[in-house]
Order: structure tokens, then sequence, then C-alpha cells
């Protein structure tokens, strides 16, 4: 991917993110009497920089990671005496809670206007074609059948596999059992057979263990991916033993490799181990001696990985379709997927905290960037989806209760709002350092995350 696209996505994300961010908390302070002294996008050296009439500077900062505003407060200097009605310290504890609110608030409201064009633009999703059954499995019990296509959830109506999860998932919060519309695809809806597929056995093992369309036995079609290398990494166990692109591997250890899905699991299951290889290359056989890298997963055993990818295999036209929403349907799936969205950014964050999932899982300024790049080259609506994704995480994680971010100043202002005066100064102050602390191992984890992936 061009370093030039990767820089231009992750700018552009970045500055849309934090302006929106930046610009709820100045929209707040300035409707409840506060002066904002200075607006600024980035850190650093101003590149660019204005005023307006009532005073505030505007800035466009050469570090583009992050941003902040500065309110009139008698805390960092003087405050002249006609100006002190208008300083953010002497507000009501109440005002200041809701300034601070504002920017994570923003956050949120600018994912669900994301996903809102996102679903009146419409996006190109899968069909929910079931590609196998598991064999003893719920689904299997219950009657369904590869190539069938899944087009309800309890007569929630489900288009795409994402659909389909969400109403699995919603619908097992209060039931034993959900009832699966099926046709076989391109069949008349009034062919739709009703299958009664039980959830005992998913239960049993936990729930959210596993995925629930995996759990139950169904997985999902998607074109047959060949084992040939598309492209290798830099510094990895593939390039190490020389792979190379438009490599086809025939067999590992003299078992057959049935296709790329096969040969992965031959590799997560053999970590640390020399692997022979039979590749064809330029119509001529090798034999290529591959040792994958342990890496964690979670907090299970390690898995083998070796930096390779396939080569890309193009989804046929009928295995497609367009979801797309009315403005005011959209409104509505807007609003779901921006509640989803953030359960799932609190449930990972508070599985990390307890140690349930590993901090490798953290990235950083540059994950975040070739991501960014990654989504803007899958077109306008995989670019507005990852938008909303970091958009809401931004949000959550700002409202953290920890000092420095958002959610630390709210719980400040709270305390001063139960106590009728402000917490003592050297308990804000140790407060802040060992919240700088916290953010500063959270940048430093994630940073060696990026690097490591690299």
């Amino acid at each position: 991917m061009a370093l030039v696209q990767i820089t231009l996505a992750f700018v552009l994300t970045l500055a849309l993110l934090v302006t929106v961010h930046e610009y709820g908390h100045f929209w707040v302070a300035r409707r409840c009497g506060v002066k904002v002294l200075r607006f600024s996008v980035g850190f650093g050296k101003p590149l660019f920089s204005w005023h307006d009439s009532q005073g505030t500077e505007y800035v466009i900062a050469w570090i583009p990671l992050g941003g902040y505003i500065k309110m009139l407060d008698e805390r960092e200097g003087p405050v002249p005496v006609e100006e002190r009605s208008r300083a953010f310290n002497r507000k009501h504890p109440v005002i200041r809670m809701l300034v601070v609110l504002a920017g994570p608030v923003a956050n949120l409201l600018l994912a669900f206007f994301v996903l809102w064009v996102m679903y009146l633009v419409g996006l190109r999703a899968p069909v929910p074609v079931v590609g196998s059954v598991v064999p003893d499995s719920a689904a299997y019990d219950a009657g369904v059948m590869p190539g069938q296509e899944i087009v309800a959830v309890n007569e929630r109506s489900a288009g795409d596999w994402r659909a389909v999860n969400e109403a699995l998932l919603a619908e097992a919060v209060h039931s034993d059992a959900i009832r699966l519309s099926v046709r076989e695809q391109g069949s008349p809806a009034s062919e739709a057979e009703t299958r009664l597929v039980r959830l005992d056995d998913w239960k049993a093992a936990g729930a959210q263990a596993t995925s629930i369309i995996t759990g139950l036995g169904i997985v999902p079609w998607q074109p047959e991916v060949e084992a040939v290398i598309g492209r290798v990494l830099p510094g990895e166990a593939a390039e190490r033993a020389d792979l190379r692109e438009g490599d086809r591997i025939h067999s590992v250890n003299d078992q057959p490799v049935a296709d790329w899905g096969h040969w992965v699991a031959m590799l997560r299951a053999s970590p640390g181990e020399t692997l022979a290889l039979d590749v064809t290359r330029n119509d001529e056989h090798v034999t290529v001696y591959l040792t994958p890298s342990a890496k964690k997963q979670g907090g299970g055993p390690d898995v083998g990985y070796i930096g390779a990818a396939p080569v890309a295999v193009p989804w046929p036209a009928d295995k497609l379709r367009t979801v797309r929403k009315g403005p005011l349907a959209a409104l509505s799936v807007s609003a779901e997927k921006t509640l989803w969205l953030s359960t799932t950014v609190v449930t990972s964050l508070a599985k990390m905290l307890t140690g349930v999932t590993s901090l490798d899982q953290l990235s950083g300024p540059i994950g975040i960037a070739r991501a960014a790049g990654a989504s803007m080259a899958g077109g306008l609506t995989n670019f507005l989806g990852f938008l909303a994704m970091l958009s809401v995480s931004l949000g959550i994680i700002n409202l953290l209760p920890v000092p420095t971010l958002d959610g630390g100043h709210f719980l400040f202002h709270l305390a001063e709002l139960v106590r009728g005066k402000p917490l003592p100064e050297n308990v804000q102050d140790f407060s802040v350092r060992v919240g700088l602390i916290l953010i500063l191992g959270m940048m430093c984890t994630a940073l060696v995350n990026d690097f490591s992936r690299m």
C-alpha cells in the first residue's frame, strides 16, 4: 500500500475525529458563557492561525496526533476582573461537567451521522448463504442445509451476515431456541421454510466464547481461496523461508493442502515447528522449509504465523447484495449500530482491563494509519465504517475515569458538586500524575504492538 495513501488517510481521519471532539467541547463551552482562548487541531508549532470576533485563536499545528481547546481559567493564569464571569473555573460544576462530556458525545454523534450516510449510500455485503453445516451441531439437527440462504431470525429480516449475527445475539438473550427462516438462494420468499435451532449447547459452552454463527454449526459460504501466495510481508517467517508471490502450496510434510484455509489451519497448529513444503514455482516443484513464528492469540496458546497473504479472489455477483436504507430507516439502523459499537468497545476494554484478552490487541498511530489506508483503499463505505468505529472508540476511551481524560475531569467536577468544594490540590495533582503514567503506559504498549506487527 502506498505510503502517501496511508499518510493521507491517517491525517484525514485523525483531523476529522479531533476536530469534531474538540468542537463538542468548544460549542458547549461557548453556549455556557465560557471564553475559549484557543482551538487547536494538532500539537506543536502552528502552521496556520487566525482569530474570530470573540477573540478565539484557531490553530492548525504541524503534529497531527490530537488537539485541544484552551479556555479562560484562573488556575492557569491571571484573568482580568471584567472577564472572571467567563472563566471556566468560575462556572457551576454541572456546567463544567457538560463541557467535559461534550467532546465524547460529539464523537458518538459523528459515528451516528457517518453510519447514516453509509446506509444511505449503500454498502455491499455477503448474502447470508450457508456454506456448510457441522455434523451433529444445533443447525445440523434443525435441518439447516448447505446452499440455503438465511432470510430472517425470529421474523427479524436479515439481509447479510452482520444482520444475522446481530439478530441471533439479540434474540439469544431471552430464548432457548431460535427460528431461522431459510430458502434456497434465488427462490421466491414464499418458499422460505422455518428451522428451529436450539441454543442449549452454545450457551452451555460459554456462549460468548465463540461466535454464535459458528457456535451453532453454521459455516458461512465464501469463495474458495487457493493456497497461492499473493503477498509476503518483509521480515516475517515466509520471507525468511524464501516463499515468493505466486508460489502454490501443494503439501505440508507430505499432507495434501486443499485450500488456503486448510493451509492456514496447518500453520496455526505448528508454531516453532519446521515444515517441509512442496511448492510449485514457475512450473517447477521445489521444497521449502518453513518455521512459523509463535504468536499470542488472546489469552490462549501460541499459534503459528508466517506473514503471508493469499491471492485476492473476487466474490461472485450473486453472493453479494447492496444494503441500502431510506433516510428514516437509516436513522434507526444507525442508532442501533452506534449502540452496538459502543457496547463492543466497552466490552473489549473491560476484557483487557480484567486480563481476559491480551493487551496485544491495542493499536497505536501506526496501526491506525495502516487500517485507515486499507479502509480508504476498500472504497467509501469501508472508510465510513472504519471512521465510525474509530470515532466511537475515541469517545468511549475519553469517558474512562482516568485523570487527564475527559472522564477523569468529569469525576473531579462531580466530586466538587457532591462536596460543595473542589478536591484538595494535592489529591488532584497526584491523580493527574497517575493518569499520565497510565496513558503513557498504554501508548507505549500500543506502539510496541504496532512495531511488532510491522
